[in-house]
């Protein structure tokens, strides 16, 4: 049994307040991730301290015609709210991708882009695991390792970022409000999440006392040309073995703004800039969509059992890229891919 203290903050200062006089506390919001690290030893706080009741639900229009969408709003708020239909509905579709409509109830937006990894050998506290304990070493590198990163690795580590919400958010430019004993502060959402480095146990750029108040969404939005693909084992309740967001922007028949993602391949939402810039001003073939996934994919490295995840995620981009395009974009309802 995991013996801690409870602690439950009335507002953000307070919450940071705790957080920085305990070294070993956790913020817990809906719980979906820490409890289940809890009851598998992987996580062990010495005190949990509840923000659920902060005043972080809100979902509001910024004065430049983006959104302002609070930290504790529940996914499956966001995912069914009006604006984000209306707006920006590859953010709805990455959200309605994820998890289990009960799990969607009960996490916050900034608890989706906090969750950890699913690597098999970061729960498992009986094998090696630098993310669990620096310094230990990783079981994956030469174990079973087929739904592990292949962009962004190092030898200290090759998991993935689970987040299906990070993906769409790096695709759409999403900044994040971030509130700390110095103040606040903003960080876009492309460099929220880390590389594993020699620090894989740091999964954000997130100082310690710090929380996530809000995340914010430009006014473009990509309504009209996008998509979300995740490919799975099994078509509900499973995380990506390679995801894909993609949104588009037309002048006339040529692609003026092209942003685009990948989830399941690396330690965080993968992006490239290059990727992107060789889209723009060109019209949508099939070339255009396979020099983009190759520039994306450039460097991947792959271990015993994933090699197949390059090719995978190359046809992915190039089916993601041709849906977007078509403004026919993958139903989450539906999942045969079309």
């Amino acid at each position: 049994m995991i013996n801690f203290q409870y602690s439950c903050a009335s507002d953000v200062t307070e919450a940071i307040g705790l957080l920085a006089a305990h070294s070993g506390a956790k913020l817990i919001a809906g719980g979906t991730n820490l409890i289940d690290l809890m009851k598998e030893s992987v996580e062990k706080p010495t005190r949990l301290i509840d923000i659920s009741r902060l005043p972080l639900r809100q979902i509001e229009e910024t004065g430049d015609g983006g959104l302002h969408i609070g930290a504790l709003v529940p996914n499956s708020d966001l995912a069914y709210h009006p604006l984000i239909e209306e707006r920006y509905p590859l953010l709805a579709s990455a959200i309605l991708a994820g998890a289990s409509a009960q799990l969607r109830n009960m996490a916050s937006v900034g608890g989706n882009l906090m969750q950890r990894t699913r690597c098999a050998y970061f729960y498992d506290t009986a094998t090696p695991c630098n993310k669990r304990t620096p310094g230990s070493g990783c079981s994956a590198v030469d174990g079973l390792n087929r739904n592990h990163a292949i962009l962004g690795t190092s030898a200290f580590c090759i998991a993935t970022n689970p987040s299906d919400m990070s993906v769409a958010l790096a695709a759409l430019d999403a900044v994040v409000h971030i509130a700390g004993p110095s103040g606040e502060r903003t960080m876009g959402m492309r460099e929220f999440h880390r590389l594993p480095g020699d620090t894989p146990h740091v999964d954000t750029n997130l100082e310690r006392s710090e929380i996530i108040t809000a995340i914010e969404l430009p006014p473009r939005g990509f309504a009209g040309n996008y998509s979300y693909l995740k490919i799975r084992d099994r078509v509900s309740y499973a995380f990506a073995i390679v995801s894909v967001a993609a949104a588009l922007e037309f002048d006339g028949h040529a692609i003026r703004k092209a942003r685009l993602a990948l989830g399941g391949v690396a330690h965080k939402p993968w992006c490239s800039v290059e990727a992107e810039a060789a889209l723009q001003g060109q019209p949508a073939t099939t070339d255009h969509f396979a020099r983009a996934a190759d520039l994306l994919l450039q460097g991947a490295r792959t271990y015993a059992h994933n090699g197949f995840k390059v090719e995978l995620a190359r046809r992915a981009v190039m089916r993601t890229l041709t849906q977007a395009a078509n403004a026919s974009p993958q139903s989450q309802a539906h999942k045969k891919i079309a």
